[in-house]
């Protein structure tokens, strides 16, 4: 192989990128269809990947790219998973508490706008620094710490029971409260 054409090793990274793929698109199976499209377009531009640059924003980027594209292109498909990312499960008995608190704050974070619900997810379960986590979004710094800070208070919100506007509430057995009809 030639100089011209480096191998990038990206074993190491297929968990970070399936999680923030998760954490996009809402959907297992699309999650892995995003990673695998991210990839395939990494290695396809991996000439124009930098010397020092590091390899795990440059993907985070890519997969971000690839996801935005997506959903210029699937508009319509990215409301429908919206919707179901916001279904509740049904009720936990209550030695489940953990797991279903764990579930509403899940819920929370998808119900976050995607902008948002990216920033977070970036900077809060990935690892990024503000830095990296700007240039895999393709966004001004000011711009990342303005989403978390939005991210961050309704996430607030969420947790002392204000409930956004834009979110609609769903009951145990999956249908809309009688107060939201």
């Amino acid at each position: 192989m030639s100089d011209k054409k480096r191998d990038i090793d990206v074993i190491g990274l297929l968990g970070p990128l399936r999680r923030y793929a998760l954490s996009l698109t809402r959907d297992p199976n699309e999650a892995e269809d995003l990673v695998h499209d991210a990839l395939v377009r990494a290695m396809e531009k991996r000439d124009q990947f930098q010397t020092g640059r590091a390899l795990r924003p440059w993907l985070m980027s890519i997969l971000h790219n690839r996801f935005v594209d997506q959903l210029r292109s699937r508009r319509a498909e990215a409301l429908r998973n919206a919707e179901i990312g916001l279904r509740v499960d049904p009720a936990a008995e209550g030695s489940q508490h953990g797991a279903a608190r764990l579930a509403d704050v899940r819920r929370a974070f998808m119900a976050l706008p995607d902008e948002q619900r990216a920033a977070l997810h970036l900077v809060s379960v990935e690892g990024l620094s503000y830095d990296e986590a700007a240039a895999s979004l393709g966004i001004p710094v000011g711009t990342l710490v303005s989403r978390l800070s939005r991210a961050r208070q309704r996430l607030r919100e969420w947790e002392a029971g204000e409930t956004p506007s834009n979110v609609v509430s769903f009951n145990a057995k999956g249908g809309q409260d009688a107060s939201e009809r």
